[in-house]
């Protein structure tokens, strides 16, 4: 619709022509807004993401999440173990568990594995149950950012935040963080902390079988125990070994 006119005096004494805009529709406003604030979310996240390429993050969403919950039943700090490793510090053996047992795929794609999710979504149409498809750098957006549960809710923002990984990121990044920040036990996060309390150790000095068995635990760490490993734990533990050994051992580490 064109603007409407109104003639208004001017100073000469004559007339002058003034348009007068109609307002705009509250939808098209609405939508403005929205706009304007997905892009400023998107900008803050990317720059976020990217600060922390260089900068490691003290704590987890679910971190925090842990803590909150305590701190609400009134219970006293520490509410949780954690040590914050960097990768040179963390045994090959450790990577290459978390790779073999978690994401074989990894070094490969960019931040979904699409081959996984299809033979998950065949078992599925088949009868069977839903698995998880994740991979490394989605669990470790999960971790860092979000909070537990499968509702599109979440989903959404971990694939953003799983594109920003995979673009900001080299993959070695990825996997520090990962492993730095995924839950072991109820209160135990990150390979550092793991790897002292239940082998009394640094995680430079994890074995092959001592970092299977902590990989083994995801992505269920309150099904089992790491003090007492069950037989069903052990059993996994062997099969990471086993698909260690078939990628070709830490030389597999190279793809990264």
């Amino acid at each position: 619709m064109q603007d409407l006119e109104q003639r208004a005096p001017s100073e000469s004494g004559g007339f002058r022509i003034e348009r007068i805009g109609q307002g705009r529709h509250p939808l098209v406003a609405v939508c403005h807004a929205l706009l304007k604030l997905a892009g400023t979310l998107f900008l803050m996240s990317g720059l976020l993401v990217l600060t922390l390429r260089w900068l490691d993050p003290p704590a987890s969403a679910f971190m925090l999440r842990h803590a909150y919950n305590l701190w609400r039943l009134d219970q006293s700090p520490p509410y949780y173990r954690h040590a914050w490793v960097p990768s040179d510090r963390i045994s090959p053996f450790a990577r290459l568990a978390a790779i073999a047992g978690e994401d074989q795929r990894f070094p490969a794609h960019h931040g979904f594995d699409f081959v996984e999710i299809r033979l998950a979504w065949d078992a599925y149409r088949k009868g069977g149950q839903l698995r998880g498809a994740s991979t490394i750098t989605q669990q470790a957006a999960k971790n860092l950012f979000l909070w537990p549960g499968k509702d599109w809710t979440r989903k959404v923002p971990e694939a953003w935040f799983t594109l920003l990984m995979e673009i900001l990121w080299p993959k070695e990044r990825i996997l520090e963080v990962y492993l730095n920040l995924v839950q072991f036990s109820p209160d135990t996060y990150g390979i550092g902390a793991a790897s002292l309390r239940y082998f009394d150790h640094p995680a430079s000095e994890l074995t092959m079988r001592e970092a299977s068995l902590l990989i083994g635990v995801l992505p269920a760490p309150g099904l089992h125990r790491l003090d007492q490993p069950s037989e069903r734990l052990e059993r996994r533990a062997a099969w990471i070994i086993d698909q260690s050994s078939r990628l070709g051992g830490i030389r597999y580490l190279d793809q990264l």
